[in-house]
């Protein structure tokens, strides 16, 4: 039996060409920025009040924390 090979480049552009894609990336570059962190740096913006509950990309509800505390974290 054959599988059909997966065409990641289409994948890639129908998911991340989303405009709710987009906007959730350039909320995400809009918070790095405004903490000062640069491309490499291993940590991430943390939202001290989530996005999806309310929250906003104001210096004062971000802070930068680790990859794996961030993931942890998640939404809560």
């Amino acid at each position: 039996m054959t599988e059909k090979k997966r065409d990641y480049k289409k994948e890639y552009a129908t998911y991340h060409g989303k405009p709710e894609q987009i906007q959730a990336r350039s909320q995400r570059n809009a918070a790095r920025a405004k903490l000062g962190l640069k491309v490499g740096d291993g940590r991430e913006a943390d939202h001290k009040n989530p996005i999806s509950k309310g929250g906003s990309n104001r210096r004062d509800n971000l802070r930068a924390v680790s990859r794996t505390v961030n993931r942890k974290k998640g939404a809560k």
